[in-house]
């Protein structure tokens, strides 16, 4: 078994091809974790090179419509206190991250219907101006939606698909429909946005299969960005007493990720430290190149409260940022001057 892991490692980092039962053979053995992850390291190196690109989050709101059973910004949770950033402090929040030297900023909401698209136009418009790349993380909407935003001047959309396994999906978020969540990934695509999604790594009766799927799906769809991260099991959510994902199999995800798609953006998130102190900066070192700081300012900033354990919750946008690239600079990398857009090799 152990020269078919090592086989199955060389061929992905060569031709960047594994089929499901090879995927799952890496998730059941931890023999090979460190070949894996170095693989996933040079890969990272010859495609996309030493920089990283810094990404500005601005959680802009917390209230959601949905209920998804793993997220603390769920409908019916009842012990978080709810905001809402008015547009002209979101475009501020932009002009500061500008300052601070970033050349994205990605918006990320729960899905709050007070955004009209009048509102969101207004708000990506004026973002545009700072000659800086927007991405949006704000749901579901319609093609026309999509579009409205795309013609304002939005450049890249995430929309995690959270899991391909549709009995999973349909137990993780009731009242949503799996089919409609893959529509949301064409649209985007068909409208030229750079595309990004993911999934959730450690969800309560999801398999090495499961996620092996995921990670083919990934590819299939030829997504530019994807954003991976360890279930967190929230006090706040009916998956409280469930065990929550391994910092470990967050970074094989990635890792895979990176060997068969080996040319897209992909960011060390912010979950993984709540698990691991290093966390994002092993992350950069098993395939990673992007990390998104938060520039949301004050009490917002512990509000958005996903899962526990948030790190930087207490920090300012200044030190993040500083903070960030300090430790990026240790590992011998250095940080990007560019939008970032996904560059085919």
């Amino acid at each position: 078994m152990g020269d078919k892991l090592r086989e199955s490692i060389e061929k992905a980092e060569l031709n960047h091809i594994l089929d499901k039962s090879e995927i799952v053979e890496l998730f059941n053995s931890n023999q090979y974790d460190k070949e894996l992850f170095e693989a996933a390291d040079r890969v990272r190196k010859k495609y996309v090179g030493d920089e990283v690109h810094l990404r500005g989050l601005i959680e802009f709101s917390n209230i959601c419509k949905r209920n998804c059973m793993y997220c603390g910004l769920r409908r019916d949770n009842k012990n978080i206190k709810r905001y809402r950033i008015e547009p002209e402090e979101i475009i501020e929040l932009a002009r500061k991250a500008v300052g601070y030297g970033y050349k994205t900023v990605v918006m990320q909401s729960g899905e709050d219907d007070y955004y009209t698209v009048d509102k969101l136009k207004y708000i990506i418009a004026n973002i545009k101006k700072m000659d800086i790349a927007v991405t949006l993380s704000i749901g579901e909407k319609t093609f026309e939606e999509y579009k409205a935003f795309k013609e304002a001047g939005a450049d890249r959309y995430l929309i995690r698909i959270e899991t391909t396994d549709p009995e999973l999906y349909a137990k993780m978020d009731p009242g949503m429909s799996y089919q409609n969540r893959k529509r949301c990934l064409r649209d985007l695509k068909t409208l030229g946005y750079e595309v990004g999604t993911g999934c959730l790594i450690g969800l309560p009766g999801q398999s090495f299969e499961s996620l092996a799927e995921d990670i083919l799906f990934f590819k299939e769809i030829d997504a530019d960005m994807i954003g991976v991260g360890p279930f967190i099991p929230n006090e706040d959510t009916p998956l409280r007493h469930e065990k929550g994902g391994t910092f470990i199999n967050a970074l094989k995800v990635m890792a895979i990720t990176r060997l068969l798609m080996p040319d897209i953006n992909l960011p060390a998130t912010t979950a993984m430290e709540a698990l691991n102190l290093n966390g994002r900066i092993i992350a950069l070192q098993s395939g990673a190149n992007v990390v998104m700081p938060n520039v949301t300012e004050g009490v917002y900033r512990k509000l958005y409260a996903l899962y526990p354990g948030k790190i930087c919750t207490g920090d300012t946008p200044s030190h993040c940022v500083n903070c960030i690239t300090g430790k990026i600079i240790t590992i011998g990398r250095t940080i990007s001057h560019s939008k970032g857009f996904r560059v085919r090799k």
